[in-house]
């Protein structure tokens, strides 16, 4: 326990520690009270000048979830707000303390991007995130016939990174947006043979521009001219940028017109900075930015997101935002050029250009493999689903796998659909995947950031790509008929999703649950919180018929 009468070190609760110097394994903030891994919430301090004097401050954030009607781009749509927003307000934290107040239905479940969660099923109980960098995401997902999205970001503050910057113009989330509701759009994925659902629209911070003349009569309201985000510049000084792909399908690339950007981390993980014009973000995945304003101090540009069409399905494909300097006009639209970059490739930048800012190898030889192959195809009624090792999945409210195995059950051979690969006792294990399909898709893990060992088009030739400095992330896209190859550590017993991140690939049950060090998920206490919950759980579907549209994710 951290003796809450000492000041914070250096005034941050992180103290002198730098990202290059940094374990994320080992090392943890000064929140002023005992980081808990399972029995408790860690608490959550904001690195604003008012509170760096002092360790233990607690922020409890109240997440109220109401449905409402919105217009981002100016066609009325059904969504989940929270606290009355879209997207909802970020937040700055170091650790987590969450709450959700439910008004909508007790069929929801909230998904963290980018922590380290200490058990899945139900609603997630959080600790520190393992990597060092600075945002995340939450969406909110819900198992009804309306499905909604909703999402925001967090900003998670870890060790300094020493890179200088004036200015955190903090999140950015690039979305592509659907007027077809939810479960229209499941339908006509996993239904009989047909096109892929195309998105109406993208959105950067939750605007964008619409052509009203495309809505069909009887359609939904349309209000033209709805706007479209505006972010300030100084000139002469260095910005962050928090880039997040809070979408639903749509590869991005996002590009500042006449500006480079310097990255600088990934999925939570700080890497080695390195120059480009364009950043590429599957669904989920993180990336920070420092872009050097060089430009007079009256000039406008544009900042711009666009769907690469080749890899992913939109009718309107680019979204752009205005970004004006300290004497520019802004009752004008900027005139500048788009930027011309490389959209060939339906995958993230080169493993060889990333290389974390803090490295420490993964073993060359895990201590177990497993291969998965990604297949798509139709059941036995004609609807179409996604299956991994010709098993497709599918979950059960009533018995999460979790709480199965933290009683000691952890066998389920009359429940394939389960998906669940139990890797024992082994300390590491290899993925090799497969994609036997056109499509890319972004795979994500959860309970822990992996080595990104290769990643290509065809067939795996066994070589790793950069070792010792193998890439870590959360998040990796494995491009169409491609291969990925990743390796996690088992030093966080529990049973941990790994799925695409596409909505309606996980909806159409391309998702696995991977199981770790059983004996020690038996040791955990579950808390007294998801206890409640699922007993809430039990009641509410032992008097209501609950409708599961797909997968149940």
């Amino acid at each position: 326990m951290t003796d809450i009468s000492q000041p914070l070190q250096n005034g941050f609760p992180w103290g002198s520690r730098t990202a290059a110097r940094t374990n994320p394994y080992e090392d943890s903030p000064n929140t002023g009270t005992k980081l808990c891994v399972l029995a408790c919430f860690s608490v959550d301090v904001a690195n604003n000048a008012a509170d760096t004097n002092a360790a233990g401050v607690f922020r409890n954030y109240d997440f109220t979830l109401k449905r409402g009607f919105i217009a981002p781009d100016g066609v009325n749509k059904s969504v989940i707000l929270i606290n009355g927003q879209f997207p909802g307000v970020s937040r700055e934290m170091v650790s987590i303390l969450q709450r959700l107040l439910t008004a909508v239905q007790p069929t929801l479940e909230a998904n963290w991007v980018g922590k380290t969660e200490t058990t899945i099923d139900s609603w997630r109980l959080l600790t520190l995130t393992r990597e060092t960098c600075s945002r995340s995401l939450y969406t909110i997902r819900s198992q009804d016939l309306k499905k909604v999205p909703h999402f925001t970001a967090m900003i998670i503050h870890g060790p300094h990174e020493d890179l200088f910057y004036d200015k955190d113009l903090g999140p950015i989330l690039l979305s592509d947006w659907y007027h077809t509701e939810y479960f229209k759009l499941v339908e006509q994925v996993v239904g009989p043979p047909g096109p892929p659902p195309f998105s109406d629209n993208n959105l950067i911070n939750g605007k964008m521009d619409y052509d009203c003349s495309l809505i069909p009569n009887g359609g939904p309201a349309c209000t033209p001219n709805a706007g479209i985000s505006k972010f300030s510049f100084t000139s002469g000084k260095t910005h962050r940028l928090r880039l997040i792909n809070s979408g639903s399908e749509a590869l991005q690339r996002f590009s500042i017109d006449g500006h480079e950007m310097l990255v600088i981390a990934n999925d939570f993980v700080p890497v080695v900075p390195y120059k480009t014009n364009v950043v590429t973000l599957g669904i989920g995945q993180r990336t920070d930015v420092l872009v050097k304003a060089t430009m007079p101090a009256n000039s406008a540009v544009f900042m711009r997101s666009n769907i690469t069409q080749h890899c992913s399905t939109a009718n309107q494909p680019n979204a752009v935002a205005a970004i004006y300097y300290e004497k520019a006009d802004q009752t004008k639209t900027p005139k500048s050029t788009a930027t011309v970059f490389d959209d060939s490739k339906c995958g993230n930048d080169d493993l060889k250009k990333t290389r974390p800012l803090f490295p420490f190898p993964a073993l060359q030889n895990a201590a177990t493999t497993q291969n998965i192959d990604i297949t798509f195809g139709p059941n036995a009624t004609n609807h179409n689903l996604w299956y991994m090792n010709k098993q497709t999945f599918r979950a059960n409210y009533d018995h999460p796998v979790f709480l199965l195995a933290a009683a000691g059950n952890t066998s389920y051979p009359y429940d394939p659909q389960w998906n669940v690969y139990n890797f024992g006792s082994n300390a590491s294990v290899r993925l090799i995947v497969k994609n036997n399909f056109p499509a890319l898709h972004p795979m994500h893990l959860h309970g822990h950031n992996f080595f990104v060992l290769a990643e290509g088009t065809g067939t795996w030739d066994g070589r790793i790509t950069n070792y010792p400095f193998t890439n870590r992330r959360d998040v990796q896209m494995v491009q169409p008929n491609g291969y990925l190859v990743l390796q996690y550590d088992t030093d966080n017993p529990g049973v941990w999703p790994f799925h695409c991140h596409i909505a309606w690939h996980v909806s159409g049950g391309l998702y696995v649950n991977l199981m770790e060090q059983p004996e020690g998920i038996k040791k955990r206490n579950v808390p007294q919180i998801m206890a409640q919950t699922c007993r809430d759980w039990s009641e509410y579907s032992g008097h209501n018929v609950v409708e599961q549209i797909d997968s149940g994710l």
